[in-house]
């Protein structure tokens, strides 16, 4: 039988998200395989200190391709918002400006998650003595210690593509899961800003989101779009 929609549903989806999306899927399903072979993905790719051995400066652009692989909630539920609201503003932008979105709020989250460390971990980094007292009687040198801090995940960009949906259409009604009640896009965008700074800075025992790396991917997002904006209206063009 012929499809009369003009394609299937992966076919309706706009390229650069729907390629993100594979492209994500993929890595989490190889980081669950690989280790069988002795290749720690999570360790090589995922974003670390740069004081710590396994740093590598392009862990900026692959920590944003790597989620926890404990569970597939962390993957689904970043991909979910991609293809909700991604797809939105890649059909207004175009590819080549969402992929440099996408791209700019990722990298910009893990500036920010460096940053945060640099001062969570700032009385090691000036302690003279090189060794670091972990507790339960192991003791590591500090980039070993380092080597502990590591972030995976694209929520930085997602976060990013949230504020751009706000910034966009701020009065569109959005739902929260299991809450039956519209809440326009621009409410809904303020409401998780706020709730990430106010868990950043509560910093609770035991949470290991990284919420200063979300507020950075908003930071960053918010900057390029307000570059856009004005580079468009320069150029005399209309920007949406």
């Amino acid at each position: 039988m012929m499809n009369q929609n003009g394609g299937g549903f992966l076919d309706r989806i706009p390229v650069v998200t729907k390629n993100l999306i594979i492209i994500n899927l993929l890595f989490w399903v190889a980081s669950l395989s690989l280790p069988k072979a002795g290749i720690d993905l999570i360790s090589l790719l995922g974003l670390h200190f740069p004081g710590a051995t396994d740093f590598y400066p392009f862990q900026l652009i692959s920590y944003m391709f790597m989620h926890d692989t404990h569970s597939f909630a962390h993957v689904f539920f970043n991909m979910f918002a991609v293809y909700m609201f991604g797809r939105v503003l890649e059909n207004v932008w175009g590819p080549k400006r969402f992929l440099i979105f996408y791209m700019v709020t990722g990298i910009g989250a893990g500036l920010v998650q460096e940053l945060t460390w640099y001062f969570d971990l700032r009385d090691v980094i000036n302690a003279p003595q090189e060794l670091v007292n972990i507790g339960g009687g192991q003791i590591l040198d500090k980039a070993d210690f380092y080597n502990l801090f590591v972030t995976v995940g694209a929520s930085g960009a997602v976060f990013g593509i949230l504020l751009a949906f706000g910034m966009l259409f701020p009065n569109v009604p959005l739902y929260l899961m299991f809450v039956p009640i519209p809440i326009k896009a621009k409410y809904f965008v303020i409401f998780y800003g706020l709730a990430e700074l106010t868990m950043g800075v509560a910093n609770f025992r035991g949470d290991s989101v990284a919420h200063f790396a979300h507020l950075g991917g908003m930071l960053f997002g918010y900057l390029l779009i307000r570059y856009w904006k004005k580079k468009d209206l320069s150029n005399g063009q209309f920007f949406i």
